[in-house]
């Protein structure tokens, strides 16, 4: 399949025949199954991670191949019109996912596992992976390609960033048993590591360095390395004083997320409230 895709990106035919489509619906019910994912685990990579650019060959591809589709229930009470490659994922009762009504909706081509839990109003985008008994709260979003783990809880609020171009930049990487606090961001392929909890408001990108209290160091992104949360780390929103003789004059500072302990079994109580819930 990755040869046929690439073979079809790379060189587009002028129009797309039954077998193109044929072969793009075989792709894309691989991504709903989990098989086949935007990035995975590769413990000879710096980051743990490596990025699978063909799969992300194959997400854009849909969107050549498909024409713009009235897929409504009702086009004046809730219009709906995207590309015909992309529409609703759809479910079972035996898929074992929690979806409570209420406007949430999760594209084809995401892989939402059993157990997970949908609260009302979020979003999932196209080539998502969301691991098994993990909870999406209400206006969360998983961007494209983004890869969130096992019994991760994303809060309310919470917006965790898609990236589909280029085809070879490492998504957002959400590892297993982490807490995202409600309105924290995550962007730009930010690598947030096994059982991390980050605080309400947490802003992390490439721009924004994170400084760790506890081990006397800082972590920002690099040309070719992205920012990694190291694992069980409890990051909280900080700042940090402006250098500039300007920005001291007017006592200016910028945002920064800081580090101030690693988690604990006290941590671990107070992050498990979703269980009560299941």
């Amino acid at each position: 399949m990755q040869d046929q895709i690439e073979a079809l990106f790379d060189a587009p035919p002028s129009a797309y025949t039954a077998e193109h489509h044929s072969l793009f619906s075989s792709f894309k019910k691989a991504l709903n199954r989990g098989t086949i994912r935007a990035a995975e685990l590769d413990s000879a990579s710096p980051t743990g991670w490596r990025t699978n650019a063909w799969v992300k060959k194959g997400i854009l591809l849909g969107f050549r191949m498909g024409s713009i589709v009235n897929m409504s229930v009702d086009s004046a009470k809730l219009p709906f019109f995207d590309k015909s490659t992309y529409p609703l994922h759809s479910f079972s009762v035996a898929d074992g996912v929690r979806i409570v009504p209420g406007g949430s909706s999760i594209r084809d081509g995401a892989h939402i596992a059993r157990g997970v839990i949908c609260m009302p109003p979020m979003f999932v985008n196209v080539g998502a992976y969301v691991g098994e008994d993990t909870m999406i709260d209400s206006h969360a979003l998983v961007g494209s390609c983004a890869q969130v783990g096992r019994n991760c809880h994303i809060s309310a609020g919470a917006q965790i960033g898609g990236v589909l171009e280029p085809v070879g930049a490492l998504p957002v990487i959400i590892e297993d048993d982490v807490l995202v606090g409600g309105n924290s961001g995550i962007y730009e392929g930010t690598v947030v590591k096994r059982g991390a909890v980050l605080g309400t408001g947490v802003i992390l990108n490439r721009s924004i360095p994170v400084y760790d209290l506890v081990r006397d160091a800082v972590y920002s992104a690099g040309d070719e390395k992205p920012l990694i949360i190291p694992e069980d780390a409890v990051v909280v929103p900080g700042s940090r004083g402006v250098l500039h003789p300007t920005g001291q004059k007017w006592g200016l500072s910028l945002s920064c997320a800081v580090i101030v302990k690693y988690r604990d079994t006290q941590t671990g109580s107070r992050t498990q409230l979703e269980d009560f819930l299941r």
